[in-house]
């Protein structure tokens, strides 16, 4: 209910008929003042996404405290005092994103400008990059070697320097079939020349063409294309997540197969609440990282650890008060849906990883 003056005439503005009460029975509009303040415009929207008056503390309470208790209130058809499970879940997901992105996401990047003088800790991290990116190509042992040259922080060396170390421009490129050609156009006419059983099939050729754009806008610059390509993916996971949640749904239909009261709509409001309730954990957890990055305090890594113990103990709950089966029977579903929701999200995230690089 808004806090906007009633009218005292009795006829709906909206549909005319004669009204009792503050709404009317016909067409449910409130029977209020059509001239409103920009302050009452502004509660109204809030008050209309999140039900600030009542239902979205006693939705966010319930949520937290009792794991499943909403979903079966809501499959069981109370619904009124709590607010609806898609407009919690698009209101806690765009908090979650917008707080992600504006505050979480941000990382910093080693500056590979080749006029750059790497010095101290800088040249430290640039070592440190590229020993684990070589350490397990023996072709590369002699690059290892090198490296420890650049271990003498009290010289000064640009990162310019870095290929003459080295003897090899390839080694800051991207290598790959791609290096082979020129253009995309050079790629073509070759492929034209060759027979039809020696021509790349249709995905080689596509991640080749790839390969050859990014060398051309990248070519000497691969901490750039990695960083284009993190960031085209993170701005994906949203729709990662949103794709996630029905196939989440599709797993609890799989592993209570058996329990035929249960429609695939019943998990999918399951799966929304547990969504709502991950996101505010991983807020906590995102905040508790950059807490610790600051502070460097030990036991902020122990917080977070036990917040990952307490999604899982979460979930268990959730499953066996919304399910209603054993504490041995949800345990054996727990660990079931544990590992077809690992091989759906690696399916997922390796899919929306190639999708990112495909449209850099």
């Amino acid at each position: 209910m808004s806090h906007i003056p009633q009218r005292k005439e009795k006829d709906c503005l909206n549909c005319g008929t004669v009204v009792q009460g503050r709404y009317c029975h016909e067409c449910g509009q409130e029977n209020v003042v059509p001239k409103e303040t920009f302050w009452h415009m502004l509660t109204h929207f809030f008050n209309d996404i999140t039900h600030f008056d009542g239902s979205f503390f006693t939705t966010a309470k319930d949520l937290l405290f009792k794991p499943g208790f909403l979903s079966k209130e809501y499959v069981s058809g109370k619904r009124v005092k709590y607010l609806h499970p898609v407009r919690m879940y698009v209101f806690t997901s765009a908090i979650f994103f917008l707080l992600f992105f504006g505050f979480f996401s941000g990382s910093k990047s080693i500056n590979l400008d080749s006029n750059a003088d790497i010095s101290g800790k800088e040249r430290l991290k640039v070592i440190e990059k590229l020993e684990k990116e070589f350490a397990n190509d023996d072709s590369k042992k002699d690059i290892l070697l090198r490296l420890e040259v650049l271990k003498d922080t009290t010289q000064a060396i640009l990162v310019a320097d870095f290929p003459i170390l080295f003897k090899d421009l390839s080694v800051l490129n991207i290598t790959g079939e791609g290096n082979k050609y020129h253009s995309v156009n050079e790629y073509d006419s070759i492929q034209k020349t060759l027979p039809t059983a020696k021509k790349d099939g249709w995905f080689r050729s596509r991640i080749i063409r790839k390969e050859i754009s990014l060398n051309k806008d990248f070519g000497s610059d691969p901490s750039a294309a990695a960083k284009k390509l993190g960031n085209s993916f993170l701005h994906k996971l949203p729709y990662l997540l949103f794709v996630s949640l029905p196939l989440f749904a599709l797993i609890l239909r799989l592993v209570y197969i058996r329990r035929k009261q249960f429609y695939f709509a019943d998990h999918g409001i399951f799966t929304i609440h547990l969504y709502i309730f991950t996101f505010i954990v991983l807020l906590a957890v995102f905040s508790l990282n950059s807490l610790e990055s600051i502070t460097h305090l030990g036991v902020i890594n122990y917080l977070i650890g036990a917040l990952f113990i307490l999604l899982t103990i979460y979930l268990y709950k959730a499953m066996r008060y919304f399910y209603g089966q054993s504490r041995l029977k949800t345990l054996i579903k727990l660990f079931l849906v544990f590992i077809l929701s690992l091989l759906l999200m690696f399916s997922l995230f390796v899919f929306f990883f190639l999708f990112s690089a495909f449209t850099l």
